[in-house]
């Protein structure tokens, strides 16, 4: 029993370049399809202003993603009334504006929505059980650190996870910098699990310090982790 209903040819221009149910002339169609619901799309980002170009919250994603959906099809399916479009992309809009009105009057529901900022460094140290519930890794974390050119977490009194996904953080003056965990990828490699001599250390996994004397495998009272690395204390340069 065959597996396709019609054989088909490879590399068939017709095919490729035309289909059957429509003539060449429904290119034409498609074009003014696109002009179409471009307007529409930059009548879209008008009323969302310029929050809707920058970093996006999950909300204003769910817009963007919405509005794809139902202009990709319009552009080139035949079958797909440009009314049925216009119709999708006013409710969207009209959700968007509501949405943003409740958001304004009501504190509780934007932090339902759209989430709210979540500190996840303090007083140089990370805020372990944040960073868990945010299902964020250390990598990511310390790569958006990174860009902000911070050396180790020692740079830093505190940083947030914003409602968009963004990082943003706050520095210590350069006489109040203190020792820190390191979160250059090279000077994370290495772990200690036993402290051969005595200094300041930092906790692998959360960044508390402490002053170690030589020990095997000591626990962090925070964490639990026994993983350790020297501290940094160097300033930041923006």
């Amino acid at each position: 029993m065959p597996l396709l209903a019609e054989t088909i040819t490879p590399f068939d221009w017709q095919r490729l370049l035309w289909t059957a149910d429509a003539p060449p002339t429904f290119l034409f169609e498609v074009a003014f399809r696109c002009v179409a619901v471009y307007l529409l799309t930059l009548a879209a980002l008008r009323i969302t202003g310029r929050r809707g170009v920058r970093q996006l919250s999950l909300f204003e994603l769910s817009i963007i993603l919405s509005l794809g959906s139902a202009a990709g099809d319009a552009m080139f399916y035949q079958d797909t009334a440009l009314t049925h479009i216009v119709v999708v992309f006013a409710v969207v809009m009209l959700l968007y504006i509501v949405f943003n009105r409740l958001t304004e009057r009501a504190p509780g529901f934007s932090d339902w929505l759209e989430g709210k900022p979540v500190k996840l460094v303090a007083d140089g140290a990370l805020v372990h059980e944040a960073l868990r519930a945010q299902n964020l890794t250390h990598k990511e974390l310390f790569g958006e650190l990174r860009q902000l050119q911070v050396e180790h977490l020692g740079q830093v009194r505190m940083a947030y996870i914003e409602a968009t996904g963004q990082v943003s953080a706050f520095f210590y003056e350069d006489e109040d910098v203190r020792p820190g965990l390191p979160i250059l990828p090279e000077l994370r490699e290495n772990p200690l699990s036993i402290i051969e001599k005595s200094g300041t250390y930092a906790c692998s996994e959360c960044g508390h310090v402490e002053e170690l004397a030589p020990t095997p495998a000591r626990a962090c009272p925070v964490c639990r982790c026994d993983k350790w690395l020297p501290t940094h204390t160097g300033r930041r340069v923006a």
